[in-house]
């Protein structure tokens, strides 16, 4: 069944927060059945916020719970809380809810999802201003190949929308009598960065919006503009690796997902005191989680 692919691709954007490349819901055909209707549960653990390569200098590791519907229709809805566990910073940092609908042939699949964001107002998560998007996804499946196309608008707090597009290319591999899945890939991102520029705006460059950790130790008196020379522009952003490791075990799930980001484009980050050029570093980052799902009804 694609159809947690093409969910997990569509909510790639609004659970990575770094996170939720982890949750590449493909199922085994054995495990499961397209026309059922059933539910995800799902706890996960990510060790650093990443999105489109890009992270704050102090580490956002976040544990995560979920729960999704996803209808034998093709509409489903899926809730996540974000609880920061960084030291001196335990706290729920966001909360998000997604529906949509995805659709399954024989070689082309897809779909289109809608996602709102509430972050903490202290979070210093790279897309803390960021309060929704709308996301589309194609797949071709190619037997030896398969080629996921994306296409997301964000929206965020004080700034113009960013558009971003993805190419994604992977290979399914199952073994252990279909227990077990490897889904070696890799992906391109390019859009604006208008969320980055919001991001420093409030969160960098002396305006950290609390305390402790992450933040400065007193409250400045103004705040500093900032303006990002690129963040209209259109560019590639992100070349990522990834090997998700999934077993299934009866109605459970455990994931672990190793990735590797090649962030690209540097910004030119300007104050009314200074020019910055942005030293850009490659991130390796992780998750790991299980799932549990179950039908709405027995042999529904």
């Amino acid at each position: 069944m694609k159809s947690r692919l093409i969910i997990s691709t569509l909510i790639f954007f609004a659970l990575h927060t770094g996170m939720m490349s982890q949750n590449n819901k493909k199922s085994i055909q054995e495990k499961s059945n397209d026309n059922e209707s059933y539910f995800l549960t799902d706890v996960s653990y990510l060790n650093d916020a990443v999105f489109m390569g890009r992270r704050d200098s102090i580490a956002a590791p976040y544990i995560f719970p979920s729960i999704g519907y996803y209808d034998k229709t093709g509409f489903f809805a899926d809730a996540s809380v974000s609880y920061l566990t960084a030291s001196n910073e335990n706290r729920v940092d966001l909360f998000l809810i997604s529906s949509g609908f995805i659709f399954n042939g024989p070689q082309i699949s897809g779909g289109i999802s809608g996602t709102a964001y509430f972050f903490n107002e202290d979070s210093y998560n790279v897309r803390s201003e960021v309060i929704g998007d709308i996301t589309g996804v194609l797949s071709y499946d190619l037997k030896f190949l398969e080629i996921t196309l994306s296409a997301s608008t964000y929206f965020n707090k004080e700034s113009s929308v960013d558009i971003f597009t993805g190419l994604k290319l992977d290979r399914t591999f199952y073994t252990l009598g279909n227990k077990l899945l490897l889904d070696p890939g890799i992906s391109l991102y390019a859009g604006s960065q208008y969320f980055y520029q919001e991001y420093y705006s409030s969160s960098r460059l002396g305006n950290r919006k609390g305390k402790g950790k992450g933040t400065i130790d007193t409250e400045p008196t103004t705040s500093t503009v900032v303006e990002i020379k690129e963040a209209s522009e259109f560019n590639l952003l992100n070349l990522e690796l990834s090997l998700p490791a999934q077993f299934y075990h009866k109605q459970f799930i455990f994931s672990i997902t190793p990735s590797l980001s090649f962030p690209q484009s540097s910004a030119t980050i300007s104050t009314e005191d200074t020019i910055i050029k942005e030293d850009l570093k490659n991130t390796f980052y992780w998750t790991i989680g299980v799932s549990y799902w179950f039908y709405t009804k027995k042999g529904n």
